[in-house]
């Protein structure tokens, strides 16, 4: 009974806002200040209202929220764990599998190369003033480029 006078008043103070909002001629403003202004009014006229007062006092439905929020836990306990293990378990396989050195990449038609490639050697540096270039040529070299 408190509810149903709690929303009608709601519901009469905001169709007053949304007059006073027209008379200044924002008409838009008005209108969806008048519809949200008419929703607690919907809501007790349905009948969801007096649901939820039902539910409020109703000891089976406090305990239904409690299962509720202990499966919320559990599940955000089992995403964090999983992040800090470094992923799914597709993901994990994904990451042994590229660990293994005789590995091939799924689109390779040849396999990477092994332990006998070491990294470009280091060119010698000229004597003109190429110095500034060198390590650029390195990595560039190093890359393949």
């Amino acid at each position: 009974m408190i509810a149903e006078t709690v929303c009608s008043a709601v519901s009469a103070a905001g169709l007053g806002i949304a007059a006073v909002t027209a008379y200044r001629k924002r008409f838009l403003a008005a209108t969806r200040i008048a519809a949200y202004s008419l929703v607690p009014i919907g809501l007790v006229m349905t009948g969801v209202v007096e649901w939820l007062a039902d539910t409020a006092l109703s000891l089976t439905a406090w305990a239904g929220f409690g299962v509720l929020a202990v499966a919320w836990v559990l599940f955000m306990t089992t995403r964090v764990v999983e992040r800090r293990r470094g992923g799914t378990r597709k993901e994990r396989r994904a990451a042994r599998a590229a660990a293994r050195p005789d590995a091939v990449a799924p689109a390779a038609s040849a396999p990477s190369l092994g332990q006998g490639a070491g990294p470009a050697a280091r060119p010698a540096a000229s004597s003109r003033g190429d110095d500034d270039f060198s390590d650029i040529e390195a990595i560039l070299k190093k890359h393949g480029i």
